[in-house]
């Protein structure tokens, strides 16, 4: 991604799609961990091919600027909204769906304690404030307890032995209707994260090109390809992800800032103990501040045109509530072609937008 694409975007296993991966297919519909291995190296593949032929790409040039602004600003909020859950502001209730947390938690105090210090930071216009806002926050938590101190700095390298390859092991069996229902999945919210991450990250950076993605392609086959090595080495579907949103934050505008990521991964391998210290309150607020820079992108879209206003709001929206960005992009996007066409501007939709109506429609019916 850093290299070949030149964009700063990480690329790691997506946590959606690890979850469906444990809990839909293997737990769910009981089927075995090697065989949904497989269905992540045949929905990479399958990506890859999408992606070599420019379909991706064309799909992605085809979205209106309206509804990237959307889902730059629905990310925004969807990462805010994680920032908060994991800091325990926002938790989980029975009667209201959602409910402020317990406020009186020493690690809920220790991500506020967090999110003020960023903020003054940030205002204060300090370079690299989200990083030196966590550095501080971890620092604090390891003074009053919160953090555990690393008891080592090294360690060894966990063995691959048990997973890499396994893909391979029971490939034949993925050519079922089961499977073939698994790989789709993969394969949706895989292409539709990524798309959604790319536009809200690059709208963020201003990389954006008159409402154009530039080296889209690279940037896709570099996504793509993580999926079928990661599926190789023995993960889930690797995607690009939502919080290199905070390096651009600090400022990251070039591939040189994923290079450094990698790095940094391959350095953590050596020095797990270390990095003990970064816990959900060291980084819940740089989510929570990210994603305040995010919904910068709101302030562009066209809001006095009903017929944008719908489908912009309601992929923004979506997004935090479903706990998707895939799922936001999807209903967003049939209720776009809906608007316009009543609005009497079908002429301006692009045929791609019409295919993704059916296509987000007969997701839904497979989905339920």
């Amino acid at each position: 991604m850093g290299l070949v694409a030149k964009y700063p975007v990480a690329l790691a296993p997506g946590m959606g799609l690890n979850a469906f991966f444990a809990y839909s297919v293997v737990l769910g519909m009981g089927i075995s961990w090697q065989t949904a291995l497989s269905g992540v190296l045949v929905s990479g593949i399958f990506l890859v091919i999408l992606t070599l032929t420019r379909i991706r790409e064309k799909i992605i040039d085809a979205i209106p600027q309206n509804l990237k602004l959307a889902v730059g600003a629905g990310i925004g909020l969807f990462i805010t909204f994680i920032g908060l859950k994991n800091a325990g502001i926002v938790v989980g209730d029975p009667a209201t769906l959602v409910a402020l947390g317990n406020l009186s938690d020493g690690n809920t105090l220790l991500a506020i304690f967090g999110v003020v210090i960023t903020v003054i930071l940030m205002v204060r216009k300090v370079n690299g404030a989200v990083f030196i806002g966590m550095v501080i926050t971890a620092i604090v938590g390891m003074i009053v307890k919160l953090v555990p101190i690393p008891d080592k700095v090294v360690s060894a390298v966990p063995s691959l032995e048990p997973t890499f390859g396994a893909a391979f092991a029971n490939f034949g069996e993925v050519f079922t209707l089961e499977m073939l229902v698994v790989i789709l999945t993969f394969m949706f919210v895989d292409f539709f994260d990524t798309a959604g991450t790319l536009v809200g990250v690059a709208n963020q950076a201003g990389m954006l090109k008159d409402n154009k993605l530039p080296r889209a392609g690279r940037a896709l086959v570099s996504d793509s390809t993580g999926t079928v090595i990661g599926a190789v080495l023995g993960t889930s579907s690797t995607t690009s992800y939502v919080e290199s949103s905070a390096g651009v934050a600090a400022g990251a505008r070039t591939g040189f800032a994923s290079v450094v990521t990698a790095v940094f991964f391959l350095l953590a391998l050596f020095f797990s103990p270390l990095l003990g210290v970064i816990t959900s309150a060291v980084t819940s607020p740089a989510l929570i501040i990210v994603g305040v820079l995010m919904v910068a992108s709101l302030g562009d879209i066209e809001w006095k045109k009903f017929e944008v206003a719908v489908p912009a709001f309601l992929t923004i929206v979506t997004m935090p509530l479903t706990y998707s960005i895939a799922t936001g992009i999807a209903i967003g996007f049939i209720f776009y072609p809906i608007t316009m066409i009543v609005k009497g501007k079908a002429k301006e939709i692009h045929p791609i937008m019409y295919g993704l109506f059916v296509t987000f429609i007969l997701y839904f019916i497979f989905l339920t």
